[in-house]
């Protein structure tokens, strides 16, 4: 069980990573391409992204990192 809980750890952390890398450095490009799919202004594009980051980071803590922590500990 916890290299099951290791392996998701590192390819949701990866995933999260990635993700605001992306939003990070390639913010004017992510708007672009979603615009044309999605109309909507660049507020409420920046704001749908932070939500959808903020969402991704907690449940990726709470389903993730902290249970492969706690199974870690207790030596399971």
């Amino acid at each position: 069980m916890r290299e099951f809980m290791m392996w998701c750890v590192i390819i949701n952390g990866g995933l999260l990573l990635v993700s605001a890398s992306l939003c990070m450095f390639a913010g004017d490009l992510l708007y672009r391409l979603h615009s044309i799919w999605f109309p909507m202004g660049r507020e409420s594009f920046n704001s749908a992204v932070y939500l959808v980051l903020g969402v991704f980071k907690v449940m990726f803590l709470t389903f993730n990192l902290v249970p492969y922590i706690a199974i870690t500990i207790s030596g399971c």
